[in-house]
């Protein structure tokens, strides 16, 4: 049909760079407008990387919300947060693209996240076209720009490293399941460099540069990602509430046999 992709051009991808080191020395700019090496994120925990472009109509949204549902389930069920645990480093790959512009995001995005103390632990950078271009080329990220309808053609996805900066794990698409994030996290924290993933969820949408809208392909997978978080949190609340449940009847048991 007119219009309509049966994939991606070449110019668009996410290729799969395992074990090699990240550029530390490349300088960004955070929220606050302070330039930054990336170097001052690494040393100490994981550090998942989120290519992103902050004004991004669809897709960045689609996938910044589905790690901020990942992230609070991994906090509501084993206590895994960002700064304690890991670190997040959310860059946009819009050159042209401002700090306040990446302030306002962070600060959208730690609300719905609602866990203070995981807020110094989630980081939204710019940068300039150099920094940029170099670090999407260490990652295997590329996108096009679209000159008709100025946005970025992209994929979806982000690129867990260990502590001194190795990529050890992709996670490919907007939704981001509790399992695959503790996972990628405790093996980038041991060092290890994970397996090649599937590339299936890379390039199931289908981007209309004239109009600047994905196909119904992808909505019918975000709706089917946002289903599968919905199921994974409410397995989580249920499951507390029976360990609680348990606990207490444990207790009453107990407390019944002293009193005979």
């Amino acid at each position: 049909m007119p219009g309509e992709a049966s994939g991606p051009p070449p110019e668009i991808g996410f290729d799969q760079n395992l074990g090699d080191a990240i550029p530390q020395e490349l300088k960004f700019r955070d929220e606050n407008g302070d330039e930054v090496a990336l170097s001052s994120y690494f040393g100490n925990k994981p550090v998942i990387l989120m290519p992103v472009y902050y004004k991004c109509p669809m897709l960045c949204g689609l996938e910044l919300n589905g790690m901020v549902r990942g992230l609070r389930a991994l906090n509501m069920t084993i206590g895994m947060i960002a700064e304690k645990d890991f670190e997040i480093v959310t860059f946009s790959i819009d050159p042209k693209e401002t700090p306040e512009l990446a302030a306002r995001k962070r600060k959208q995005y730690l609300a719905q996240y609602g866990c203070p103390a995981a807020n110094d632990g989630w980081h939204f950078l710019t940068g300039d076209e150099q920094s940029v271009a170099a670090l999407c080329k260490t990652i295997g990220f590329r996108a096009k720009y679209d000159e008709v309808s100025g946005q970025y053609a992209h994929a979806a996805g982000v690129v867990v490293c260990t502590p001194d900066g190795v990529i050890s794990r992709y996670l490919y698409g907007v939704e981001f399941a509790p399992k695959d994030l503790r996972l990628a996290v405790v093996e980038s924290g041991m060092g290890k460099v994970g397996g090649l993933a599937e590339h299936v969820l890379l390039f199931c949408y289908k981007y209309d540069p004239t109009t600047g809208k994905y196909g119904a392909d992808v909505m019918n997978l975000l709706r089917a990602g946002g289903a599968l978080t919905v199921l994974v949190m409410a397995g989580g609340i249920i499951w507390m509430i029976r360990r609680d449940r348990k606990s207490a009847s444990l207790s009453e048991s107990l407390e019944g046999v002293h009193h005979g």
